[in-house]
């Protein structure tokens, strides 16, 4: 099992010992290496994209164009956590496809209630949306947010049946289709100088496009959709309703959680503030995601498999930790020791302060990425409960900390009391997920 989570440096060394081709050679040596390097790959050039095109992007876009899509981002990410009551999440469990397919188009049924709802309440309430965040640049955008949520709770199930089918490649190059027209669509846009129309359009357009790639798997399999029925969707809906019980409003927490700042600091500090915030973040986020978003595709699956299996998955969980972080630990400190001078170089002058932000946010950030890769642990063991509960208190702490900031009228202060109280509680949900697999074992 140590081989699922060696350092793929050290296989090549193995490996070149051997008298093979160069390719082989090259090759990771287990097959949890290897899904991994598929997804790295599809999500290392999907991501590498936006950073590339980035120091363009904030030269014909303003902080506050980048304030405007944050915000845009920030109310879509809320209701997109839940759009198909986290029944993607259950598509891991069952071990008959037939039962998957149910729960996949289950989910489907309860997006497209979802955002129906959700553009009706935007109808009745929109004016007092604007008026809480004190901007009417948000307001046109408004109904746009259904058709955004949409789209990103449909790619949640695609990706996650993809996943279970192990489909790697095919959410690889979907991940990939995302990036280009999301980056075409934003640079072609900006150059017309739309303001932040060109940043929200080219993420809608993306992942219209990423879904298709997706969608095709699911519709080419006609055995597969005839096997569709409604009383075994409801006998599913049954089964795993914990996840729209206690995972729907925690991942719904969360997101609201992790968006706190934007919401606060729109009407606070302004859409300035809020754009230097949302490229500092967006930039660590990128690569820091790379790696934990495609290890821990895999390792939901490969965990599932060694726990239903009685084996040691508290043992692979902790091997894969240690391996990720002698991976990033000395990147991640020498960026974050440069970071204001790396911002004012590749980004303009104007960007300096949120290499400040990264700074003081980087206890936090780490943590995340720590934390993200091993998230459905509480899952795997039936703990959606108690996760719950710990992130209604993170939610709490934050607020509490960011309130602080307000009354100081102080920006940094927020941040820095945003970043403690992240970098606390992830390492106590960290602790609580690791002791918990260790007794489930």
């Amino acid at each position: 099992m140590k081989a699922d989570v060696c350092n793929v440096s050290l296989s090549i060394c193995l490996l070149c010992i051997q008298d093979n081709g160069m390719l082989n050679k090259l090759k990771p040596k287990s097959e949890f290496s290897r899904n991994v390097l598929t997804l790295m790959t599809g999500t290392t050039i999907a991501q590498a994209i936006p950073i590339v095109i980035s120091p363009i992007l904030t030269r014909i876009y303003t902080p506050d164009n980048f304030g405007v899509f944050a915000l845009f981002i920030a109310i879509t990410g809320v209701f997109s956590s839940v759009a198909s009551g986290r029944y993607e999440l259950a598509l891991m469990l069952p071990r008959k496809e037939e039962d998957a397919i149910n729960i996949f188009v289950l989910g489907m049924g309860i997006l497209i209630v979802l955002t129906s709802v959700l553009l009706f309440c935007l109808f009745l309430f929109g004016s007092y949306i604007i008026n809480i965040f004190e901007n009417n640049e948000i307001g046109r955008w408004l109904y746009f947010i259904p058709v955004a949520v949409f789209f990103i709770g449909l790619f949640n199930l695609l990706s996650y049946y993809s996943n279970r089918q192990q489909h790697y490649k095919d959410i690889a190059h979907a991940t990939i289709i995302k990036s280009v027209i999301l980056a075409t669509v934003q640079l072609v846009m900006g150059f017309f100088k739309t303001g932040a129309s060109g940043l929200i359009s080219g993420q809608i357009i993306s992942s219209f496009f990423a879904n298709m790639q997706l969608l095709k798997n699911i519709i080419a399999d006609k055995i597969l959709l005839a096997k569709i029925n409604k009383v075994k969707m409801i006998a599913l809906a049954k089964r795993y309703k914990d996840f729209p019980k206690y995972q729907a409003p925690h991942a719904m927490l969360n997101t609201f959680s992790s968006q706190i700042p934007v919401y606060m600091f729109t009407p606070f500090f302004g859409l300035t503030a809020v754009g230097l915030y949302a490229l500092s973040t967006r930039i660590v986020f990128a690569p820091l995601m790379i790696l934990a978003g495609a290890s821990a595709k895999v390792y939901n699956q490969k965990v599932t498999e060694i726990y239903n299996d009685k084996g040691d998955a508290y043992g692979f969980t902790v091997r894969l930790l240690k391996s990720l972080m002698k991976k990033i630990i000395l990147p991640f400190a020498l960026f974050v020791i440069f970071a204001p001078d790396i911002f004012a170089f590749v980004f303009g002058e104007a960007w300096r302060e949120a290499g400040i932000y990264t700074q003081i946010l980087s206890p936090w950030l780490l943590m995340v990425f720590v934390v993200a890769t091993i998230s459905f642990i509480p899952s795997l063991l039936n703990m959606q409960k108690k996760a719950f509960m710990i992130e209604i208190l993170y939610t709490l702490f934050r607020v509490i900390a960011i309130g602080i900031g307000l009354l100081s009228q102080n920006i940094l202060i927020a941040l820095a009391g945003y970043s403690i109280v992240g970098f606390l509680m992830l390492n106590y949900n960290m602790w609580w997920m690791l002791s918990s697999l260790k007794k489930g074992d």
